[in-house]
């Protein structure tokens, strides 16, 4: 597709990878809305700020109002409670779904008819390496990440008659304040960015961004000796 006719919604633009996303969107000549639960906190120049939270339909009803002209859409939203699914409490477990499936399909659901009657575009869902492996300290995390990937996959089929391409860009750790603590090789923000927009450009389903995707991909294909090795 091209991008420097694309209008974008980008979810969760406010820092991060978001804000990455929607700065190499705006370097490429796309019009960008930067939707976050608080526009105030928008400092992209040439950014058009708007209150979005994709928990909330309310919410997320107001934005499509607000628009009207999206081509491209990208569910950035995100959340990270460090829930392991035994011993974590309920609500944070239903927070990630709520906003990683539910969250992420309520914005697709409200945005794709503007999409379509815009002459149809593409909608990129942010999953992970995460998607494909689980680990047990972040349980509820990836199980909300393997559910969106389930989700890009059935949307995909249902909305190509519509014009609208779904792509999954799947990676590792980012240097990003969701992952600060944790220790280990992570990826610059920016340089994922123009992997994914790279990606969006070429018409690609699937966009693995670092070895840590790729690495996890292949490991699915093996199976469960090769995702969790640590098993009798």
């Amino acid at each position: 597709m091209d991008i420097s006719t694309s209008t974008v919604l980008v979810t969760g633009a406010n820092r991060g990878f978001g804000r990455a996303l929607a700065a190499e969107l705006l370097s490429r000549g796309a019009t960008v809305h930067a939707g976050a639960r608080n526009p105030d906190q928008i400092d992209l120049p040439g950014a058009k700020p708007i209150a979005l939270d994709i928990t909330d339909p309310d919410s997320v009803a107001a934005a499509v109002k607000a628009t009207g002209d999206v081509t491209l859409l990208v569910n950035n939203a995100g959340s990270s409670t460090g829930a392991d699914l035994l011993a974590a409490d309920l609500a944070d477990i239903r927070l990630e779904m709520d906003t990683h499936y539910f969250g992420t399909l309520s914005v697709v659901r409200a945005f794709a008819p503007q999409i379509a009657a815009n002459g149809g575009g593409a909608i990129l869902n942010v999953l992970s390496g995460l998607s494909w492996v689980s680990f047990p300290e972040l349980g509820a995390y990836c199980a909300a990440k393997s559910a969106e990937w389930s989700l890009t996959n059935a949307l995909r089929v249902q909305l190509a008659d519509q014009g609208i391409r779904v792509a999954g860009l799947h990676v590792g750790y980012m240097d990003t304040d969701m992952v600060r603590e944790v220790d280990a090789a992570k990826s610059n923000p920016a340089d994922i960015a123009r992997i994914a927009v790279d990606g969006l450009a070429a018409g690609a389903y699937e966009i693995l961004a670092d070895d840590a995707a790729r690495q996890a991909q292949a490991a699915l294909a093996v199976g469960v000796s090769a995702l969790y090795p640590q098993l009798p």
